[in-house]
């Protein structure tokens, strides 16, 4: 039986050369936060970016900032807290 994923680390790098990571509870939440703000047509409006280690804050973004992403599975043991 394959592991699966506790989480899913996605890394972000952004115009100027800035790294940032976030992190998303499945990949099906990243695909849907992606569809909805980073695959839009207009890439001059802002976009939320979703800090789950603080609760209610976000990052501000442009889509057209964002020039990679790289999703990286990551996966806990049981005793890993």
């Amino acid at each position: 039986m394959p592991r699966q994923p506790s989480r899913y680390a996605v890394h972000l790098l952004l115009e100027g050369g800035h790294r940032h990571t976030v992190h998303f509870p499945d990949i099906a939440s990243f695909q849907s936060w992606y569809a909805e703000n980073l695959n839009q047509p207009d890439a001059q409006a802002f976009v939320n970016v979703p800090l789950r280690q603080l609760e209610g804050e976000y990052l501000v973004l442009r889509p057209k900032a964002v020039l990679a992403v790289h999703v990286e599975p990551e996966y806990r043991g049981l005793d890993d807290g």
